[in-house]
């Protein structure tokens, strides 16, 4: 996974091109903390450098707005004595790498004894590391950004019925990360991204309503036209405008694809071996049950070429790999890094995410639920009254209880059709039986770090006037 093609960032005149994707002062640094630590008293350690690199355009009206780059390296060091571990972190890599480690044993040594932490197995660390295609070679400049950004402000302007720009941006960056432990383990990445996003306002006074639209990817090549994002901005803003409150009443509810994947969100939270072992997930007791129908399949794919979240090991070296979390509807696994499987007497399962200044903690990478039958409007074509949902806010959800409750926009759906914008209503529900009645469409799309397609749900209670 280690890559240093001939690329450019715009980069500062005190750095080089080379010296943005060249890891190897980086892992000179990790590992020479490792080796500190094991002199300063230390059983084991890991150490953790990250690289990241960024450049935004922001405009408004047609003319830049804000322009913004960062840059840095940091690096965090976890040491181990017995049972008690400690974590120290700088951005100072010209540092005395002696003295940052005999801080972190000296700290360790008055750390509360804790059984389940310690570094991973050594027998699950990652040998292989396959080429993702995770670095863009062709990073685009600060004038390209500008363009791509004015464009899709343009474009949104352009729509019939929007009365203002929200502003547009385009983005570039990359990141990396090497990781050291004193079992042996080395490894490193570098990974590229692009974005473009704009957002429109149409209607005038109290009238007035805002959407937006966005694109993402690992690679330049795979971004969507900053023309066809702004279009939609401006479509969906426009398609808003006059809202209608609706009575409370019980409906099938659909999600479209921009908020279906928050659902998916919402399971993986409720499984995360963090919930787990303190109990306060809904699911603590479902492991091995039948949650969605037959057929439901959510998989999480790290080495997903180009994802979003793709890597081949995780922040504690262990190789990650493609799971089912849900398969057949059955829940078959908690996300576990070392510390939760000790805990709960099971295995890793190679979801440790970690910053420099934080121990190990898990969490998913590439999340999808996988398509359906049905198109968007067979999925629909039977509902006599329904609400489809575009936007959600707010966070009610109660993980501990799994009781569901947000705040919605969207549309009516009456007769199997979309009718009129509504707004100022709030859908409610619990996560099971959510889970059990969903029926996801047949437009799956890869376009953020958890997706999922067009989503039906047998019935929520839907709180208007």
């Amino acid at each position: 996974m280690n890559s240093s093609p001939n690329a450019s960032l715009s980069p500062s005149p005190k750095s080089t091109t080379s010296g943005l994707l060249d890891q190897t002062a980086l892992s000179d640094l990790a590992q020479r903390l490792v080796e500190a630590a094991k002199r300063a008293g230390a059983d084991s350690a890991d150490a953790i450098a990250v690289r990241g690199v960024s450049q935004s355009i922001e405009v408004r009206d047609g003319k830049v707005e804000e322009s913004e780059r960062s840059e840095g390296d940091d690096v965090g060091l976890r040491v181990f004595v017995g049972k008690r571990q400690a974590v120290v972190s700088t951005s100072d890599i010209g540092g005395d790498v002696a003295r940052l480690a005999e801080r972190a044993v000296a700290m360790a040594r008055v750390a509360p004894d804790d059984e389940y932490v310690g570094l991973a197995d050594p027998s699950l660390l990652a040998k292989q590391f396959p080429d993702l295609d995770l670095l863009d070679p062709q990073v685009p400049a600060v004038d390209e950004l500008e363009r791509r950004a004015l464009e899709a402000e343009a474009a949104a302007l352009g729509v019939k019925g929007v009365s203002k720009s929200g502003g547009a941006s385009a983005s570039a960056g990359i990141g990396g990360m090497v990781l050291v432990t004193s079992t042996g383990f080395h490894g490193s990445y570098l990974r590229s991204s692009q974005s473009i996003s704009t957002v429109a306002i149409a209607g005038e006074g109290t009238g007035m309503e805002r959407d937006y639209d966005f694109t993402s990817a690992i690679h330049g090549s795979d971004l969507e036209s900053p023309a066809s994002v702004g279009q939609r901005a401006g479509e969906r803003t426009v398609a808003r405008l006059n809202p209608r409150k609706v009575a409370t009443c019980k409906a099938p509810v659909v999600f479209d694809p921009r908020v279906s994947n928050s659902l998916v969100g919402h399971l993986v939270g409720a499984v995360n071996g963090t919930s787990i072992t303190r109990k306060t997930s809904f699911l603590k007791d479902r492991l091995g049950q039948q949650l969605f129908d037959k057929g439901i399949r959510i998989i999480d794919d790290p080495l997903r070429m180009r994802g979003m979240r793709s890597q081949a090991f995780d922040s504690e070296g262990v190789a990650t790999r493609k799971q089912a979390i849900i398969d057949d509807g059955v829940l078959t696994t908690w996300l576990l890094d070392s510390a939760t499987a000790r805990e709960l007497g099971l295995s890793t399962t190679g979801h440790a995410h970690r910053g420099v200044s934080s121990s190990p903690s898990p969490g998913p990478y590439n999340l999808h639920l996988e398509a359906g039958q049905l198109s968007p409007a067979e999925l629909i074509a039977d509902i006599k009254e329904g609400f489809y949902v575009t936007d959600l806010i707010g966070s009610g959800v109660n993980g501990v209880t799994g009781d569901y409750s947000r705040g919605a926009a969207g549309f009516w759906i009456e007769n199997g059709q979309l009718t009129y914008a509504v707004s100022e209503v709030t859908i409610a529900g619990h996560l099971l039986e959510i889970f059990k009645s969903m029926v996801p469409a047949n437009d799956l799309a890869f376009k953020y770090g958890v997706n999922a397609p067009t989503v039906r749900v047998g019935e929520l209670t839907i709180a208007g006037r």
